[in-house]
C-alpha cells in the first residue's frame, strides 16, 4: 500500500519542491499552504505523516499540531516539524504540542526522506490503516472506529485489513475466503457472520454488499 505524505507549508516554492522530491520516492503527497487547510484535507485525505512548517497564516503549525493530537482517529499520524525556527523553546513547544520529530531549515532533502524513513519505520507498524474513520492496530487486533476502539478475531482483523488494503475495489466472496481461510472448508454464510459482526464494530455504512458478488470497503 502506497505511503500518504500532507505537506503543510505557506511557501510555494517549498510544497513543490518537497512534493515533487517525495513523490519522486514514491510517497502520495498532498499540499496544504496552512493549518486550517490542513485540517480540512484531513477529513479526505489520511496521512501516515505530515511535514509541518510552524510559521503561517491563520493557525501556526504548533496550534495545528496540537488540534490534530486532540482528535482520536488521528492518535497514529506521525507529525515532522520542518521549520526555520530553530530556538529551544520553540522546539520543546513542538513536541510539547505532540511532535514526533524536529528539522532545521535550510531544507536536506536526503535528511528529510531518511526521517521521514525512519519514523515510518518505527511507527508504521502501529498504524496498519487509517481510512474512513477506521484505524487497524496490527499489534493487538484492535480497530478504532470514529473514536472508539474495540476488539477482533484475527480473522475479523485479517478480513478488515484485507477490504481496506484496496478502498472502494470489489473483493468477490472467494477472493475473500481464499485470501483469509486458504484451503480450510468454510461455508459462505461464515464469511457473512464475520462481515457483520465486523460492521457491529465500525458502523454498517463502510463495508458495502455488492449483491453476488462480494464486498467493498468505502472511502467515502
Amino acid at each position: 500500500m502506497a505511503i500518504k505524505l500532507l505537506v503543510v507549508d505557506d511557501e510555494p516554492d517549498i510544497l513543490e519542491f518537497l512534493k515533487y522530491n517525495l513523490e519522486a520516492n514514491n510517497y502520495i503527497v498532498e499540499t496544504a499552504q496552512d493549518g486550517i487547510s490542513a485540517l480540512k484535507k484531513l477529513k479526505s485525505f489520511t496521512p501516515s505523516l505530515i511535514i509541518l512548517d510552524i510559521m503561517m497564516p491563520r493557525l501556526n503549525g504548533v496550534e495545528t499540531c496540537e488540534k490534530i493530537r486532540k482528535d482520536s482517529t488521528l492518535n497514529d499520524v506521525i507529525i515532522l516539524f520542518l521549520s526555520a525556527r530553530s530556538e529551544e523553546f520553540t522546539q520543546v513547544a513542538c513536541y510539547d504540542a505532540g511532535a514526533d520529530d524536529f528539522i532545521e531549515k535550510p531544507i536536506k532533502i536526503k535528511l528529510i526522506i531518511k526521517k521521514i524513513e525512519i519514523l515510518l519505520k518505527k511507527y508504521i507498524s502501529n498504524k496498519v490503516s487509517s481510512i474512513n474513520g477506521v484505524i487497524l492496530n496490527d499489534k493487538n487486533y484492535t480497530v478504532n472506529s470514529d473514536g472508539e476502539t474495540y476488539p477482533l478475531t484475527k480473522k475479523q482483523f485479517n478480513l478488515l485489513e484485507l477490504l481496506i488494503s484496496k478502498p472502494d475495489n470489489v473483493f468477490k466472496r472467494e477472493k475473500i475466503m481464499q485470501s483469509i481461510w486458504g484451503d480450510t472448508y468454510v461455508s459462505g454464510r461464515n464469511l457473512d457472520v464475520q462481515i457483520r459482526k465486523i460492521r457491529e464494530k465500525i458502523g454498517n455504512n463502510k463495508i458495502k454488499t455488492i449483491k453476488g458478488v462480494g464486498y467493498l470497503f468505502t472511502n467515502k
